[in-house]
C-alpha cells in the first residue's frame, strides 16, 4: 500500500544545510554592517581658527582650552569621554576642558544629564556644560558628537577632530595622542583627525534617536 509513496532521503539534511548557509550569510552581513558603521567617520566641519569671542565659555589666557561636543544620548560618545579622561590624567590640568552637552529647549529639564554627563562630571578638571539648542556648538561649527577642538592660550586653533579611531572604540589613537602632545608642548603634533560619532543636528532637530 505504501509502494507509491516516495520519501526523499536527503530532504531534511538539505533543509538544514540551507538554513546553515542562510545563518552564515546573515551573520556575515551583520558583521560587515557593524564594521562598516564603526569605521565610517562623521561629518568633520571646519571650526573657527580663533576661539569664538561670542562664546560664554571662559577661555583661560594662561593655558589652552579644549572643547568637546557631545550628544547626551549618543552611545558612541562613551568612548570619546573615556579617551578624554585619559587626556586629562596624562596632562595634569594643563588645559581648561569643557564638554558641551546639547539640550533642545523643548525637552524636559535635565534631559541632557545622562550617565555620560555623570562620567564627565567625575573627571578631575573637566567641566560639563549644558548647551541649550546647541548655540555653543554652532559657534564652533560642530556637527558630530565627540568632535573635539583644542585652542592655544592665545586663542588660535591647534587641533580639530575626534579622539577615538572608530565609533565607540576605545584605545590608542592619533587624536588622543595629538591632543596630549600639544598639551605637553610638542608643536609638531598632528592637527586634524576624523571624528566618529552620531550627528548633532539634522535639518530641524537633533539626529540621534531621542526618547519622547
Amino acid at each position: 500500500m505504501n509502494e507509491n509513496i516516495f520519501i526523499p532521503k536527503k530532504s531534511v539534511p538539505s533543509k538544514i544545510a540551507s538554513l546553515g548557509l542562510l545563518w552564515l550569510f546573515l551573520t556575515g552581513a551583520g558583521l560587515w554592517f557593524l564594521s562598516d558603521y564603526q569605521n565610517t567617520p562623521g561629518i568633520a566641519t571646519a571650526p573657527p581658527v580663533q576661539f569664538p569671542a561670542e562664546s560664554r565659555l571662559a577661555r583661560n589666557a594662561d593655558r589652552p582650552t579644549l572643547v568637546m561636543l557631545v550628544h547626551p544620548h549618543c552611545p558612541c560618545s562613551r568612548a570619546s569621554i573615556g579617551e578624554l579622561e585619559l587626556v586629562a590624567a596624562q596632562t595634569q590640568r594643563r588645559a581648561t576642558i569643557y564638554v558641551l552637552f546639547l539640550k533642545p529647549s523643548e525637552f524636559t529639564e535635565d534631559w541632557e544629564k545622562t550617565d555620560l554627563w555623570k562620567n564627565v562630571s567625575e573627571i578631575p578638571g573637566v567641566k560639563a556644560v549644558s548647551d541649550t539648542d546647541g548655540k555653543e556648538a554652532a559657534l564652533f561649527n560642530g556637527a558630530t558628537s565627540g568632535q573635539t577642538f583644542l585652542y592655544a592660550a592665545d586663542g588660535h586653533l591647534l587641533f580639530k577632530g575626534g579622539i577615538t579611531d572608530g565609533r565607540g572604540h576605545s584605545g590608542d589613537n592619533a587624536g588622543r595622542s595629538a591632543v596630549v602632545a600639544f598639551l605637553n608642548e610638542d608643536k609638531t603634533a598632528q592637527t586634524e583627525t576624523e571624528v566618529y560619532g552620531c550627528p548633532l543636528f539634522n535639518k530641524d532637530t537633533f539626529a540621534c534617536p531621542l526618547p519622547q
